[in-house]
């Protein structure tokens, strides 16, 4: 999160406002674990509240039941606006709203935490203007964390507060992280993705890449060997807006036979570079999202689709869609107006991303799109789909070698140049690839599990639905705005 350079000339009768807010947000985190324990007294919208150093301000209660029809979020900004301080007659809002804005502070330590946020603005300005301050950062998590643990011993055990306990835990742990704590990548699969630790051989993908050399014969490498054959299958750029458009098109109208999808909604996509993933997501709030397409290396037909299910339909903008919807519109869960990066949800975001291409697109279906629709829209031998589909069913198995050389690489195990020479192995990649590769787990550390974990957990719960199509779409969403981590999942499917 960037500072806007206007901001930092405010005159000083501002920054000593914003600095009263500062102490008493944190005053305000002080009370909460009292605040769990003692009955709370309704409290008349205008009824004063004098503090030592400003003068009185008015208070509003917040009770979702009795908003009607106006968005929650609109209501919190109004009364923020009005310099109104909110008091909430259920503590888990009162702690919802502490964690709202303990993970925008985070953002001032952590460019990726906050991946999309379409809550308050005044909470997002009131973050950005304050001085970041990791002693109080980690003491108001703290805070947080023993507030809601006593509302769980004192018998809460809702669904929204054990997922808040989770948000949190996550929290605290990836401000270890930012602040240089040793954090091994074991203890952020389980502590930040509500994740449990796999074992991995990479002497099992061996095995696949013995099949693979049989699929791709010739001389070279086996990564120059396919990575050439994918290179044939190159978009070219001059067609890359025509192929995307064709194919989000599509990965959209599939979605929208299951799904009634809200009015309005919409994305524009952006073709970028110099990023360390090929795309990415960033939802804007008001059902818009902005899709960008990293072009720093060539982009392969199958692409197309995996993206535009990835990135769309029924991926991450139809996930950002039902969270702004269902969790913060019809329920007033508004702790899910700041979507963080490393959270227990991400194994399901990108989990069920991966895993929607498959569900929009069952069986031979996808390959019968692109050899029908894109092959020939991009000028490639639509002949070569067939070769593509079975690479593409191999390597798929080859996925979670990269956890394994994640985990070495991270608790210090692999040097730069031997995680390189085994991203290229098992990715089947050339070196200029697997340094990306590379540079991803770098910034995003066991991240990388998210993609294909996330997916195992997805699909297994989907397949629990049965084979009934309707079924498996609601299922789908299911898992989305329960909503539901990994641990969840497990424990979901137990006998």
């Amino acid at each position: 999160m960037k500072i806007d350079s206007a901001l930092t000339r405010r005159s000083v009768k501002q920054r000593s406002m914003h600095k009263r807010l500062y102490k008493r947000f944190f005053a305000t985190l002080t009370a909460i674990a009292l605040a769990a324990c003692v009955e709370q007294k309704p409290i008349k919208v205008g009824a004063p509240v004098t503090t030592t150093d400003e003068a009185p301000v008015n208070v509003v209660v917040y009770e979702h039941g009795a908003l009607g029809q106006e968005n929650v979020v609109t209501w919190l900004e109004r009364h923020l606006q009005q310099n109104r301080q909110i008091e909430y007659t259920n503590p888990v809002d009162r702690a919802a709203a502490e964690f709202v804005q303990l993970a925008l502070h985070m953002g001032r330590f952590d460019d990726d935490y906050v991946d999309a946020y379409h809550g308050p603005n005044t909470w997002k300005t009131s973050a950005a203007t304050m001085t970041a301050n990791a002693s109080e950062l980690e003491q108001g998590i703290a805070r947080l964390q023993k507030h809601l643990e006593l509302l769980a011993t004192a018998g809460n055990s809702s669904i929204r507060l054990r997922q808040l306990q989770k948000l949190t835990r996550a929290l605290a742990l990836r401000f270890k992280v930012v602040q240089g704590a040793v954090v091994s990548f074991n203890e952020e699969l389980t502590e930040i993705y509500d994740e449990q630790v796999p074992t991995y051989d990479l002497t099992v993908y061996d095995r696949i890449l013995a099949e693979i050399d049989s699929l791709i014969p010739g001389d070279g490498s086996l990564s120059e060997r396919v990575y050439a054959f994918r290179s044939s299958l190159r978009i070219p750029e001059d067609k890359l807006q025509v192929v995307f458009d064709k194919a989000i098109d599509e990965c959209r109208r599939r979605t929208a036979q299951y799904f009634d999808l809200p009015d309005g909604e919409s994305f524009r996509m952006e073709f970028v570079k110099d990023k360390p993933w090929g795309g990415y997501n960033y939802y804007q709030g008001g059902y818009e999202s902005l899709i960008q397409i990293n072009t720093d290396f060539p982009i392969f037909i199958d692409r197309a689709v995996d993206l535009g299910c990835h990135e769309g339909y029924p991926g991450h903008h139809v996930w950002n869609l039902f969270i702004e919807s269902e969790l913060v519109g019809r329920r007033g869960w508004f702790e899910y107006t700041v979507n963080p990066l490393f959270s227990p949800f991400a194994p399901i975001a990108e989990g069920s991303a991966n895993y929607g291409i498959e569900l929009a697109f069952p069986g031979e279906e996808k390959i019968n799109f692109e050899r029908e629709v894109l092959f020939p829209l991009a000028g490639i031998d639509p002949s070569r789909a067939e070769r593509l589909q079975a690479l593409n069913q191999l390597t798929s198995r080859l996925s979670h070698a990269r956890n394994e050389i994640a985990r070495r690489y991270l608790d210090g195990d692999l040097t730069d140049k031997q995680a390189v020479a085994l991203l290229q192995k098992y990715q089947l990649v050339n070196a200029e690839r697997a340094k990306q590769s590379l540079s991803f787990i770098k910034k995003y550390r066991a991240y990388v599990i998210n993609y294909n974990i996330g997916k195992d957990r997805a699909e297994s719960w989907i397949a629990s639905a049965g084979s009934d199509e309707n079924a498996r779409w609601a299922a789908f969403k299911d898992i989305l705005v329960r909503p539901m981590t990994p641990g969840d999942i497990v424990e979901g499917l137990e006998p």
